[in-house]
Protein backbone atom coordinates (compact mmCIF):
# COMPACT_ATOMS: atom_id res chain seq x y z
CA UNK A 1 0.00 0.00 0.00
CA UNK A 2 2.88 2.42 0.73
CA UNK A 3 4.76 1.55 -2.41
CA UNK A 4 1.58 2.59 -4.24
CA UNK A 5 1.01 6.23 -2.26
CA UNK A 6 4.45 6.78 -3.12
CA UNK A 7 4.29 5.91 -6.50
CA UNK A 8 0.96 8.16 -7.28
CA UNK A 9 2.27 10.53 -4.81
CA UNK A 10 5.26 11.32 -6.66
CA UNK A 11 3.56 11.36 -10.33
CA UNK A 12 0.91 14.23 -8.88
CA UNK A 13 4.43 16.28 -8.23
CA UNK A 14 5.92 15.68 -11.39
CA UNK A 15 2.79 15.53 -13.73
CA UNK A 16 -0.16 17.72 -14.34
CA UNK A 17 -2.99 17.95 -17.34
CA UNK A 18 -3.97 20.42 -19.50
CA UNK A 19 -6.68 21.65 -17.93
CA UNK A 20 -4.94 21.98 -14.80
CA UNK A 21 -2.34 24.09 -16.66
CA UNK A 22 -5.40 26.09 -18.18
CA UNK A 23 -6.88 26.63 -15.01
CA UNK A 24 -3.56 27.91 -13.37
CA UNK A 25 -1.57 29.80 -16.04
CA UNK A 26 -0.88 33.18 -14.34
CA UNK A 27 1.11 31.20 -11.47
CA UNK A 28 3.11 29.11 -13.91
CA UNK A 29 5.92 29.33 -16.59
CA UNK A 30 4.92 27.22 -20.10
CA UNK A 31 7.71 25.87 -21.89
CA UNK A 32 7.31 24.71 -25.39
CA UNK A 33 10.00 22.54 -26.13
CA UNK A 34 9.63 21.50 -29.77
CA UNK A 35 11.22 23.01 -32.41
CA UNK A 36 10.65 26.01 -34.79
CA UNK A 37 8.30 24.38 -37.10
CA UNK A 38 6.20 22.97 -34.52
CA UNK A 39 5.87 26.20 -32.42
CA UNK A 40 4.85 28.45 -35.54
CA UNK A 41 2.11 25.66 -36.13
CA UNK A 42 0.33 26.55 -33.03
CA UNK A 43 1.21 26.99 -28.89
CA UNK A 44 -0.25 27.65 -26.20
CA UNK A 45 -0.66 31.47 -25.97
CA UNK A 46 1.76 32.94 -23.23
CA UNK A 47 4.52 30.07 -23.08
CA UNK A 48 8.04 30.24 -23.61
CA UNK A 49 9.70 28.77 -26.81
CA UNK A 50 12.67 26.96 -25.33
CA UNK A 51 13.53 24.08 -27.15
CA UNK A 52 14.63 20.93 -25.36
CA UNK A 53 18.39 21.27 -26.73
CA UNK A 54 18.44 25.22 -25.38
CA UNK A 55 17.27 24.17 -22.01
CA UNK A 56 20.57 23.75 -20.67
CA UNK A 57 22.08 27.24 -22.35
CA UNK A 58 19.13 29.63 -22.00
CA UNK A 59 16.49 28.80 -19.06
CA UNK A 60 18.87 30.69 -16.38
CA UNK A 61 18.19 33.78 -19.00
CA UNK A 62 14.82 33.45 -19.64
CA UNK A 63 12.75 31.92 -16.59
CA UNK A 64 13.32 32.95 -13.12
CA UNK A 65 14.71 30.26 -10.63
CA UNK A 66 11.90 30.62 -8.32
CA UNK A 67 9.64 29.68 -10.93
CA UNK A 68 6.68 26.76 -11.33
CA UNK A 69 8.06 25.18 -14.90
CA UNK A 70 5.58 23.29 -16.58
CA UNK A 71 6.99 21.50 -19.85
CA UNK A 72 5.03 20.30 -23.18
CA UNK A 73 5.25 19.06 -26.42
CA UNK A 74 3.47 17.29 -28.69
CA UNK A 75 1.22 14.89 -27.01
CA UNK A 76 0.95 11.82 -25.36
CA UNK A 77 2.93 9.93 -27.84
CA UNK A 78 6.63 12.13 -27.35
CA UNK A 79 8.05 12.42 -24.42
CA UNK A 80 9.84 15.75 -25.62
CA UNK A 81 8.26 17.17 -22.50
CA UNK A 82 9.94 14.32 -20.27
CA UNK A 83 13.04 15.24 -21.28
CA UNK A 84 12.74 19.22 -21.17
CA UNK A 85 11.44 18.15 -17.39
CA UNK A 86 14.34 16.32 -17.04
CA UNK A 87 16.74 19.06 -18.36
CA UNK A 88 14.79 21.92 -16.26
CA UNK A 89 15.85 19.68 -13.16
CA UNK A 90 18.93 19.24 -13.36
CA UNK A 91 19.19 23.44 -13.33
CA UNK A 92 17.40 22.96 -9.86
CA UNK A 93 14.12 24.27 -11.16
CA UNK A 94 10.82 22.78 -9.97
CA UNK A 95 9.40 21.17 -13.10
CA UNK A 96 6.17 19.48 -13.98
CA UNK A 97 5.02 18.01 -17.50
CA UNK A 98 2.07 18.21 -19.06
CA UNK A 99 0.57 15.18 -20.01
CA UNK A 100 -1.57 15.19 -23.14
CA UNK A 101 0.91 17.94 -24.79
CA UNK A 102 -0.02 20.79 -26.91
CA UNK A 103 -2.22 17.73 -28.95
CA UNK A 104 -4.65 17.40 -25.76
CA UNK A 105 -4.94 21.46 -24.99
CA UNK A 106 -6.32 22.05 -29.02
CA UNK A 107 -8.27 18.69 -28.47
CA UNK A 108 -9.59 19.94 -24.89
CA UNK A 109 -11.08 23.38 -27.00
CA UNK A 110 -8.49 25.69 -25.87
CA UNK A 111 -7.37 28.68 -27.55
CA UNK A 112 -3.74 28.71 -29.26
CA UNK A 113 -1.60 30.93 -30.80
CA UNK A 114 -0.24 30.83 -34.57
CA UNK A 115 1.61 33.29 -36.35
CA UNK A 116 -1.81 34.38 -38.22
CA UNK A 117 -3.35 34.87 -34.75
CA UNK A 118 -4.83 32.91 -32.62
CA UNK A 119 -7.29 30.03 -33.10
CA UNK A 120 -9.76 27.47 -31.42
CA UNK A 121 -10.96 24.33 -32.30
CA UNK A 122 -14.00 22.85 -30.38
CA UNK A 123 -13.37 20.28 -27.93
CA UNK A 124 -13.35 16.47 -28.93
CA UNK A 125 -15.78 14.55 -27.04
CA UNK A 126 -13.40 11.79 -26.40
CA UNK A 127 -11.00 14.41 -24.56
CA UNK A 128 -13.07 16.61 -23.04
CA UNK A 129 -16.71 16.57 -22.39
CA UNK A 130 -18.19 19.35 -24.62
CA UNK A 131 -20.74 20.76 -21.93
CA UNK A 132 -17.86 21.63 -19.43
CA UNK A 133 -14.08 22.57 -19.41
CA UNK A 134 -12.98 19.80 -17.38
CA UNK A 135 -14.12 16.01 -16.46
CA UNK A 136 -14.97 17.33 -12.88
CA UNK A 137 -12.28 14.52 -11.46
Amino acid sequence: MTTAIEHFTARLTFETDVSDVHAARSGLVVVDSRGAQAWAQGHIPGAVHLPTAEIALKARTLIPADADVVTYCWGPGCNGATRAALEFAKLGYRVREMLGGFEYWVREGFEFATATGPQQRPADELTAPRWAVSCDC
